[in-house]
């Protein structure tokens, strides 16, 4: 089964592109099979990983960013792989 997880996150003002390498160096203990990271309007940072695990298996994820860096607490969702196209 394949499991995306996703974590999103919305920078303070001016700061979205350190938001963005600050995402970008985060190291994770294990490798995912594949991880993507997105950037939209309003300094929000997307970063997609995805992981050939059980839906509920524990899963590494990136952690809270710096809190001068950001909004908000971050918003993390997980999805099961249903089929591809």
């Amino acid at each position: 089964m394949t499991v995306a997880l996703m974590w999103e996150a919305r920078a303070a003002a001016g700061l979205g592109d350190r938001l963005l390498a600050w995402a970008g160096e985060q190291e994770l203990p294990e490798r995912p099979l594949r991880r993507e990271t997105f950037r939209a309007p309003q300094d929000r940072v997307l970063v997609i990983t995805w992981w050939n695990a059980p839906y509920d298996a524990d899963l590494p994820e990136l952690p809270e960013p710096p809190a001068e860096l950001v909004t908000r607490a971050v918003h993390r969702w997980r999805f099961e792989s249903m089929r591809t196209d």
